[in-house]
């Protein structure tokens, strides 16, 4: 089974939190089955201001030293999934990182990045964030980013980008978005979150919404388990989204995590969970990692 996971802040806690010890590892991945591992070059918390370039180069060079000195290894193609290898994919947390420069989307391509989140919780010079509440288009140099993006199908994430701009992108946008780490606000009332209408949305235009580990994201408790990531699962497949959902964990940039899966190795315990709901496995197979692909495939990408 092909298991794609879209968001992790591996390379953040590396560089930035060495004292912390990742639960994304190869050992992990192999254990739970993870085809493809998106690592996120992650802007920082300071916005434009405080070097979001540099920041992620960092965590590039970081990652080039693990695929050179601890066996990862790089995924260019999101399709490479299908290797029956372990691979690892960019994507990039902030499009602060480019500095409003359209052409820096083309470096970072050739750096393997395949996805890009326009904005994390500051406004920079695409868009503005979901935290700052819901309006706020795209700019005039986000919507020359996204050309770019378009032009080398690199998926735009909407993952912390707020209502008026995640509408931009569904109306407007040369390709269909995704949400590479959100869930459902009709389940959990976090702003973070997809209302139905954005759920809908994303369906209509051929998206795909991977759902997020967080347990504060999943549940108002604030607690969450392998049932309760398959409760958004199912949510957005009742709503005819079976062919557009699956998994952004969001591992290493979560303060807290599901009691049952707490690392890669128990991604398992979802697919679990959604049999006995009473999924069949072509269709767990679908959310587990071939709804993302089909996804890269309306991109272009064979």
């Amino acid at each position: 089974m092909i298991v794609c996971d879209t968001h992790c802040d591996v390379l953040w806690t590396r560089v930035f939190h060495p004292e912390t010890a990742p639960v994304v590892t190869p050992e992990n991945l192999n254990e739970g089955g993870v085809s493809l591992q998106v690592c996120t070059l992650f802007a920082g918390s300071g916005g434009p201001e405080k070097v979001p370039y540099e920041t992620g180069m960092k965590q590039y060079h970081e990652f080039c030293r693990m695929v050179e000195n601890e066996h990862w290894l790089q995924a260019f193609s999101p399709l490479e999934a299908e290797d029956g290898k372990s691979k690892a994919m960019l994507s990039m947390e902030g499009g602060e990182i480019l500095e409003g420069n359209p052409d820096r989307v083309q470096e970072f391509y050739d750096y393997g990045v395949r996805m890009i989140a326009l904005t994390w919780n500051r406004e920079n010079e695409i868009g503005c964030p979901a935290k700052a509440g819901p309006e706020g288009h795209i700019k005039e140099t986000g919507w020359e980013i996204l050309k770019e993006m378009a032009r080398l199908r690199i998926a735009a994430d909407t993952s912390h980008l707020n209502e008026a701009g995640f509408w931009d992108l569904i109306d407007k946008h040369a390709h269909p978005p995704m949400a590479s780490h959100s869930c459902a606000r009709s389940l959990c009332d976090h702003f973070r979150n997809l209302t139905d209408e954005q759920i809908k949305g994303m369906i209509r235009r051929g998206g795909w919404i991977g759902i997020n580990f967080y347990p504060s994201f999943l549940s108002v408790t604030g607690k969450a388990d392998a049932q309760k990531i398959a409760e958004h699962i199912d949510y957005i497949c009742q709503m005819g989204g079976a062919e557009h959902v699956g998994l952004g964990s969001d591992f290493d940039g979560i303060e807290t995590v599901p009691l049952d899966v707490r690392t890669p190795a128990e991604v398992p315990h979802i697919f679990a969970e959604l049999r006995r709901r009473g999924y069949r496995e072509t269709d767990i197979e679908k959310i587990a990692g071939v709804n993302f692909l089909n996804y890269y495939r309306r991109l272009g990408w064979e």
